[in-house]
């Protein structure tokens, strides 16, 4: 007979201590588990309280990447993505081993559960996996010298906060060189702090920007209605319709005007969609500036400047640097 000796870890999260406390008794009853208490180190993201909120970072696995690269003594860059770079399919000489690419991008997705700040380089860097060429490489390890200078970077959960949900959705219209296909970038927040973001090649090429930006709306608006499901779940109501910040006037005069026309026969579904979550009174658009818009770091590579001033509003931080 073979003896099997299994382990595994779970994290008991709520706010009535004593429901808690009964649902570890019953476990104990049951199997043999170890409270560890409050959480601080769960798969590879860490967990910092203080009184401010709560910090999630993955500063560990990130540092367990750069030495795996042997990237720990490189000179740290300020931003993941040069801003004007354009990668092809066909750039460069093909990697002889792709291995290491596939293995270190693979790593990099995962390090997107607590740096939305990498979400649209790896985005970019994963469309290479099947062949990578040696300029996917060498984009790769830029983005190693950038978490070189921000290993411990992070996102901040504030102790006061409200409870409202609000949006930010952008696109940079036909953005790829290959397809000619947009990117969609959107980041949700309940009160201050960001809860999903969102990096995404769009399905069909757009025949303008307004039409890129609708379907970036449109995506924006099925997270909204999946997250207040998962918030009624918790008990959660929203009596007020969220708010859904684009800087396109054209998308959004669109979602007002309850007139079908030429203009919108591209996007038909994305027109209903959008309209019927104003109209039930989920939904509630406003217009917000280019310079002003946080989605914006989701869609394309941005200057050492607006990128720095973007992760602030984002609620991104990096409590282990100096102050």
């Amino acid at each position: 007979m073979l003896a099997c000796s299994c382990r595994y870890d779970i994290v008991i999260t709520g706010n009535d201590p004593k429901a808690i406390q009964s649902l570890k008794d019953f476990l104990h009853t049951r199997f043999r588990i170890k409270d560890l208490g409050n959480l601080k180190y769960f798969l590879g993201i860490e967990v910092a309280r203080s009184k401010k909120g709560i910090f999630i970072s993955q500063r560990k696995y990130a540092l367990d990447i750069l030495d795996d690269a042997g990237l720990l003594g490189a000179r740290p860059y300020s931003f993941p993505m040069e801003q004007m770079l354009r990668l092809n399919p066909t750039d460069g000489k093909p990697l002889q081993d792709p291995t290491r690419y596939r293995r270190l991008v693979g790593r990099l997705i995962y390090l997107t559960v607590t740096r939305p700040d990498l979400s649209f380089t790896v985005h970019v860097l994963s469309r290479f996996m099947h062949e990578p060429h040696q300029p996917h490489l060498d984009a790769a390890l830029c983005v190693l010298r950038y978490l070189k200078g921000s290993p411990g970077q992070g996102i901040l959960f504030p102790t006061t906060n409200n409870l409202k949900l609000k949006a930010f959705c952008d696109s940079d219209w036909a953005s790829c060189p290959t397809t000619r296909r947009s990117v969609t970038g959107y980041c949700t927040f309940l009160g201050d702090s960001l809860i999903s973001w969102k990096t995404k090649k769009q399905n069909d090429v757009a025949r303008s920007s307004t039409e890129a930006e609708y379907r970036a709306k449109a995506d924006a608006c099925c997270e909204l209605t999946w997250l207040r499901y998962i918030l009624k779940d918790f008990g959660i109501q929203h009596s007020e319709p969220a708010a859904l910040h684009c800087d396109n006037q054209s998308a959004l005069y669109i979602a007002k005007n309850p007139v079908f026309h030429e203009r919108t026969k591209h996007i038909d579904l994305d027109c209903h969609l959008v309209r019927q979550n104003i109209q039930s009174g989920l939904v509630s658009t406003a217009y917000t500036p280019t310079k002003m818009q946080i989605a914006d770091i989701f869609t394309k590579p941005l200057g050492k400047v607006p990128f720095g001033s973007l992760l602030g509003k984002l609620g991104v931080y990096n409590i282990h640097s100096p102050t």
